[in-house]
């Protein structure tokens, strides 16, 4: 049976060697083939925005590392091959501790290979109600860059993303910190005006995290955080792209305005994902996971989560779009790949790490079937002849 190239839909075969794609060859494609299934190869998926999964937090009091290799392996299962750990606003004490924790995984290269950093999401936003979300107000503060190292220290200098409001008082110096020390930073929670963005932005900011979301209900319809990032050609645009998050509209005006070029597909998944529906405490909070998968918070009126995988976002964004299934997995491989710096993977080419998936796209869906990260199978889907 052919394994055929996401890209051209034709033959491909890959060589590894090392841990690297050594050789491509194109074989002629099998004319008259009994058997039509289809299966495609397509780069590892990276989803650089990730809070938790199967009941555990990456800002869980009872986080170890035992769960975040639980975390990866399902990960493994769905075809994500990379991904960065998300921590969003806390105490120093729980970040401290949890960033440690993040950084022992690192000594296991067979887990580690799929870490290459973390993500801050906070606490370092808006503390006005709706552009926090589900954000705990008494952990939000304006920046601080002794601070913030501690726990860059802490993490082993892996902090490879910040989401910051750039409107908090002393954040333009901070932004600037973060790019002399090649940390991205991305624009999330935010109620900046469009002078305070591009000010950002000239400084170094290059990703708007959830586009659309962490964002108050009631807005000015003209002035807004959402026009000048939507406008600026300097943002990445990532978006949750799971059903709830963002109608089908948004996502249809944001495509159009950024393009498959320049829009990343991330889950923004927590905890309470693959959790059955229910009542759950989150956030100090009241959860509510809804018999349709929606996450809520409902003291706040705000979603608190997605509880989909980023595959569920390849599959609505061509349903939403039109866009081609090339161009979805683009948004989840090859973009946030750039978008981050992560040279080495995000691609299928020479020398590129063999990071791989394996899969049908039948009515729609993704079935993972197998899972390559740096050469090694790390799933194979039993049920699959």
């Amino acid at each position: 049976m052919d394994t055929l190239f996401y890209k051209d839909g034709l033959p491909i075969t890959i060589e590894i060697e090392d841990g690297k794609i050594k050789k491509l060859t194109r074989p002629n494609p099998i004319e008259n083939r009994v058997n039509k299934e289809v299966i495609y190869v397509a780069p590892g998926l990276i989803d650089h925005q990730v809070n938790g999964y199967l009941s555990y937090s990456f800002v869980g009091e009872d986080l170890n590392v035992e769960k975040i290799k639980i975390i990866t392996e399902s990960f493994w299962e769905n075809g994500i091959t990379t991904f960065l750990p998300t921590l969003t606003s806390e105490s120093n004490e729980v970040l401290l501790r949890n960033f440690k924790i993040l950084n022992k995984i690192m000594e296991d290269e067979h887990f580690a290979q799929s870490i290459p950093g973390f993500h801050l999401e906070g606490p370092y936003i808006s503390p006005a109600d709706g552009f926090r979300g589900a954000h705990n107000q008494a952990y939000i503060h304006n920046p601080n860059w002794l601070e913030f190292d501690t726990w860059n220290q802490a993490s082993g200098k892996r902090i490879k993303e910040v989401t910051i409001a750039p409107e908090q008082e002393g954040a333009l110096e901070f932004i600037e910190k973060c790019v002399e020390n090649n940390i991205k930073v991305a624009l999330g929670h935010t109620n900046a005006s469009t002078d305070q963005i591009k000010a950002a932005v000239d400084l170094g900011s290059t990703i708007s995290t959830h586009l659309g979301n962490g964002c108050a209900n009631l807005i000015n319809r003209h002035h807004n955080p959402i026009w000048p990032q939507l406008s600026e050609d300097r943002l990445f645009a990532s978006i949750i792209v799971d059903g709830f998050h963002l109608t089908k509209e948004e996502v249809r005006s944001f495509y159009k305005v950024k393009g498959p070029e320049n829009t990343i597909l991330v889950s923004d998944i927590t905890r309470w994902a693959g959790m059955p529906p229910g009542i759950y405490s989150d956030f100090g909070q009241e959860v509510v996971v809804t018999d349709e998968g929606a996450i809520m918070m409902p003291s706040e009126n705000v979603l608190a989560g997605a509880s989909f995988l980023i595959t569920r976002g390849i599959e609505n964004i061509i349903q939403f779009t039109g866009c081609s299934l090339t161009e979805a997995i683009d948004m989840a491989t090859k973009n946030p790949a750039k978008a981050l710096n992560l040279g080495d993977r995000g691609e299928i080419a020479i020398g590129k790490r063999a990071d791989l998936i394996y899969f049908k796209f039948d009515s729609g869906k993704l079935k993972i079937l197998k899972t390559v990260v740096g050469g090694e199978v790390v799933y194979i889907n039993e049920t699959t002849n």
